[in-house]
């Protein structure tokens, strides 16, 4: 009787997650992706590529050049820096990447790429347009974001309601469900004896969030500024030691994935029957799916946490926000991808771009590769067991930080919604959460993720374009007064 009831039970959240999956598709379709893409080139051009023109002077703000410490704010804009980063350099970095490769291709890291340098400026904007309509607290703290921009700067308080609405749950999806199922998928790469203690993995990781949430916003940061860093450094280290020692892959790695991106090639056959269709469309697809999960850019996320940044100069902190995807997608993801796509060339002596058709058949889908655990095993093929303890320990950190810096955003949109009152009750719900995370199927929950992403996109993109000519404005008269200083 009991075997039967978790039969049913498999089955039907098999049958929800082919549903789930399917509208998360025609969320992700051409539409969503023109849509979150074409903002991003249309405010790259009407700040006039402020992500090249500004970026020496972003890295001027983060080391500290021009901080003043009686400038109204909570945290620093190298803290507000690393907290944003907190919440994007997570397993989209890790897991995000590989999902986006065993499913569309090689050529989907490409259309993370583009997603990242357009969402520079789509990154800028919204954090410059946070730190201008933000609000205090009688007792010195923030609320900012796009929900105070659609309410006080567009008057549009319906449209910053539905925001709030659908970032207080992706919250739950995004910033939660996905960071604790990606920490056990991990671990159990590598240590597979631990797969039926999965309850007790997700009792460490809810107890260590708990802690760090209840103290709020300066908590968050004062942790994530150490986190963020030191666990950047160790992954994209151990990345470049394999890179280094397969340089002379590099280059074939590359053509594998603009040929990919632009012209996959039929895949098919072989000894074992197997068949792959992965068109171009399927490699954009996933590719900015993946790209906007793991950089975040347009979703507006992020502004919550710049909107805390101690500054006078709203174009300040927007530029330190536009160096998030630069850091999260253009370096780190790059990294996971060059190792995932170099590995396969290497297992499968491939010598042709169109030949890695034979990885995705027989190296993620014959041993059922996905996710965190297909990082892990491209590590470990480049630096044996250290590399997927490596790969394990960067999801653990990751993830751990992007979900006590979400716990800010989603306290911040309950906050919008229901008072003040709602913030305890929903970091004690928030912190639960994460305990049910570890033990959920990992594709159900990326569908809802990717559908809440969307939604809570929209309201975003939508003060993006209305007020891009305000923005404009601040950036041209800030650089003039820079020039004259």
């Amino acid at each position: 009787m009991n075997n039967n009831w978790i039969n049913d039970l498999e089955q039907w959240i098999t049958y929800v997650t082919g549903i789930v999956g399917d509208i998360a598709s025609a969320a992700w379709g051409v539409p969503s992706i023109i849509i979150l893409v074409g903002t991003g080139l249309f405010l790259t051009i009407r700040m006039k590529f402020i992500q090249f023109r500004g970026f020496k002077h972003a890295i001027e703000l983060v080391a500290g050049k021009h901080d003043k410490k009686d400038d109204p704010g909570e945290v620093s804009h190298f803290q507000a820096l690393t907290a944003a980063l907190s919440a994007t350099v997570g397993t989209g970095n890790i897991a995000g990447v590989a999902m986006a490769i065993g499913i569309g291709g090689p050529g989907a890291l490409f259309w993370m790429w583009i997603t990242a340098l357009v969402g520079m400026a789509s990154k800028y904007t919204s954090c410059t347009l946070a730190i201008k309509y933000r609000m205090f607290h009688p007792d010195g703290t923030v609320s900012g974001g796009p929900m105070h921009t659609l309410k006080n700067g567009l008057k549009m308080p319906t449209l910053a309601t539905l925001f709030a609405l659908f970032a207080f749950i992706a919250s739950f999806g995004i910033g939660n469900l996905v960071q604790a199922n990606s920490v056990v998928s991990g671990l159990t790469f590598i240590m597979p004896d631990i797969k039926g203690y999965k309850w007790i993995i997700g009792l460490i990781l809810t107890g260590a969030v708990g802690l760090v949430i209840i103290g709020g916003f300066k908590r968050i940061a004062h942790v994530a500024s150490y986190i963020v860093p030191f666990m950047a450094i160790l992954y994209t280290g151990a990345a470049l030691i394999i890179l280094v020692l397969n340089s002379d892959q590099i280059i074939l790695a590359f053509q594998t994935i603009f040929l990919w991106a632009f012209n996959p090639p039929a895949v098919g056959g072989g000894v074992l029957g197997a068949s792959v269709s992965i068109g171009i469309g399927e490699a954009m697809r996933h590719g900015v799916a993946r790209g906007v999960f793991s950089n975040e850019s347009g979703l507006g996320s992020a502004p919550m946490a710049h909107a805390t940044a101690k500054t006078k100069e709203p174009v300040r902190e927007g530029l330190v926000a536009s160096l998030e995807p630069f850091i999260d997608t253009i370096v780190i993801c790059t990294m996971t991808g060059l190792v995932i796509v170099i590995m396969g060339i290497n297992i499968m002596g491939i010598t042709k771009p169109e030949d890695w058709g034979d990885v995705i058949l027989y190296v993620i889908k014959v041993n059922n590769l996905e996710g965190a655990s297909l990082s892990a095993f491209a590590f470990k093929e480049g630096l044996g067991q250290a590399g997927s303890w490596i790969v394990s320990l960067g999801l653990v950190f990751f993830a751990y930080s992007t979900v006590i810096t979400w716990s800010y955003y989603g306290d911040r949109s309950a906050e919008f919604l229901f008072g003040e009152k709602a913030v305890l009750p929903y970091r004690i719900v928030y912190t639960i959460i994460v305990f049910i995370g570890a033990v959920v199927p990992i594709k159900l929950v990326w569908n809802l993720s990717d559908i809440t992403n969307i939604l809570m996109a929209l309201p975003n993109l939508i003060s993006l374009v209305l007020l891009a000519g305000l923005v404009k404005k601040w950036t041209d008269k800030y650089f003039s007064e820079m020039k004259q200083r």
